[in-house]
């Protein structure tokens, strides 16, 4: 099939999934529509037992899309652009100590003890596993997508900082998420695994995308201010992070954190300062369109993407037991930073308990495993990469909420944090 052929499949797909979900699931719009995708993949592959054979088919359309190449070149830059592009800078400044723990250190620690503890699961279960690729998946499972939880704590009527807390922790381990990634795979394959060297890449990658979304954020917030177009001023956001997000790739920098910032530099200073209120008003519209239709699209794709896994045997259980190990990784690193931050911050009694469960695993952990090179443990960490983002986005999305709810009866403040 052609690309266009591809895109008309997955983009009706999608839409039909969306008004499936609006008129009688009513869940919130990415998790209801991989409900459905997930849901409609598991009966074609159950009507194959009835001799129908529609699996076959289905997974041959599914393997013509690059599912981490459409992510993370294509989809990743405008969504976290999207994202950065609504975050009040002066929240984020004044969580900036607390996010910036969360993004480093939380998902350094998380990948060491996600590793460390899969590795030792593994081979509990007969399962010789290097410990290098259980470092490996630590790293492209520990960045966390706020996506379809933001909604929920808005709603809920959670304080700011809470939300900032989410977003900005999010926004930022994804690009720190992708570069010890790359670190790790470096090193799996035979690479410089020198302190010195490891350190030196990780600052010129995630410097050098700091570096280069101000840059160019700049430049683009110049233009701005010289002309009163929305259409043009559009499109020069446009122009922004994809010739930016390219440029990036190209310079090896990390492209994720050229999203992040140059939308947060678009988002506080060019829509202040450069645009009118019309102008303003037009940009927002575009942006929150493209951040639902995008998400959307990348939810879906999430799940039908069962319909092409291998599944080597002891991966379920292993990934099954992922689940526990993701989760407790997450409740003490975010245990250990909260409670060096207390003396200088307040965080309500039911602040970790509420930042571990909302930190949900999405698109981009399925991405990094998909692009992982061929190896023999391949197959068991894409199977358990999607068991582990599959319950975080359906289980731990929909029990969010009644979670924060019962913090609400159980405190009279506690999602003040």
């Amino acid at each position: 099939m052609t690309f266009f052929q591809i895109l008309a499949v997955v983009l009706t797909a999608t839409a039909f999934f969306a008004y499936l979900n609006y008129r009688f699931l009513r869940l919130p719009m990415v998790i209801g529509v991989m409900v459905l995708a997930l849901a409609t993949s598991l009966i074609v592959i159950g009507l194959d037992g009835f001799g129908l054979s529609l699996a076959d088919g289905a997974a041959r359309l599914i393997a013509e899309i690059d599912f981490d190449d459409t992510l993370l070149h294509a989809m990743l830059g405008p969504l976290l652009f999207a994202g950065a592009l609504f975050v009040n800078l002066d929240d984020l400044l004044a969580q900036k100590w607390t996010i910036l723990l969360f993004a480093t250190v939380g998902v350094a620690l998380s990948i060491l003890l996600v590793g460390l503890m899969l590795f030792h699961l593994a081979g509990a279960l007969g399962l010789d596993i290097p410990w290098t690729w259980c470092l490996v998946f630590g790293a492209l499972i520990s960045p966390t997508d706020p996506i379809a939880v933001l909604g929920i704590l808005r709603k809920l009527g959670v304080s700011k900082r809470l939300e900032t807390k989410f977003t900005g922790e999010s926004l930022f381990n994804d690009g720190v998420g992708v570069v010890a990634f790359l670190i790790l795979l470096e090193i799996v394959a035979g690479g410089d695994a020198g302190a010195i060297h490891v350190a030196s890449l990780f600052v010129v990658e995630v410097g050098g995308g700091v570096a280069l979304g101000l840059v160019l954020g700049l430049a683009v917030y110049w233009l701005l201010k010289r002309v009163d177009n929305y259409q043009v001023e559009i499109l020069l956001s446009l122009a922004l992070i994809t010739g930016g997000y390219a440029v990036s790739e190209m310079l090896h920098l990390s492209a994720p954190i050229f999203a992040v910032v140059s939308g947060l530099l678009i988002g506080n200073v060019g829509r202040r300062y450069a645009m009118s209120e019309h102008s303003r008003e037009h940009l927002d519209t575009f942006w929150e369109l493209v951040d639902e239709t995008l998400n959307a699209l990348l939810f879906v794709l999430i799940g039908v993407e069962v319909l092409v896994l291998n599944y080597p045997t002891g991966a379920l259980p292993l990934g099954v037991s992922a689940i526990v190990v993701v989760l407790l990784a997450r409740f003490v690193g975010i245990g250990f930073l909260v409670g060096l931050l207390r003396a200088r911050r307040r965080f309500s009694p039911h602040s970790v308990t509420i930042l571990t469960w909302g930190g949900l695993r999405g698109g981009i952990s399925v991405a990094l495993a998909l692009s992982l090179p061929p190896n023999p443990w391949r197959d068991y960490l894409v199977t358990i990469t999607y068991i582990v983002v599959s319950f975080s986005i359906i289980a731990q999305g929909l029990t969010i909420g009644p979670l924060i709810a019962r913090a609400n009866a159980d405190s009279s403040n506690p999602t003040s944090d």
